[in-house]
């Protein structure tokens, strides 16, 4: 009787662990994915490689504020959503920087842009 009692409290035990252990991992993704949408570049780094003059920096500054943000709108939004907002953001923000900056600098930036969606895992 006594065996029964240690077997079964240390199944309960055992169950209790793995179901707070699943709930960690789900945390964790979903914290994981949160964080690939924050988008909070630094307008001295990305002024420094796209040799950006001192009226670009400005404007790239705000286009970046706003890509941030919608960035964040699509991490909140439903899964169907989803990538149309983060696709949505995408070709705006392309599209302004487009606007903004040479041909040289664009390709720059659309090269950055490329690696920094691919590494987060968002570039479909």
């Amino acid at each position: 009787m006594n065996m029964k009692k240690i077997v079964l409290t240390l199944a309960a035990v055992m169950s209790m662990t793995m179901a707070f252990a699943a709930g960690e991992n789900d945390n964790n993704n979903t914290t994981t994915n949160a964080n690939a949408y924050k988008f909070n570049v630094s307008t001295y780094a990305l002024s420094r490689a796209l040799n950006l003059n001192y009226d670009q920096v400005d404007v790239v500054e705000d286009i970046n504020r706003t890509f941030a943000t919608e960035m964040m709108n699509a991490s909140v939004a439903d899964n169907s959503e989803r990538d149309a907002k983060v696709q949505s953001a995408i070709k705006k923000d392309l599209s302004y920087m487009r606007y903004v900056l040479n041909d040289r600098q664009y390709r720059e930036y659309v090269k950055l842009l490329n690696v920094t969606l691919n590494n987060r895992g968002l570039n479909k």
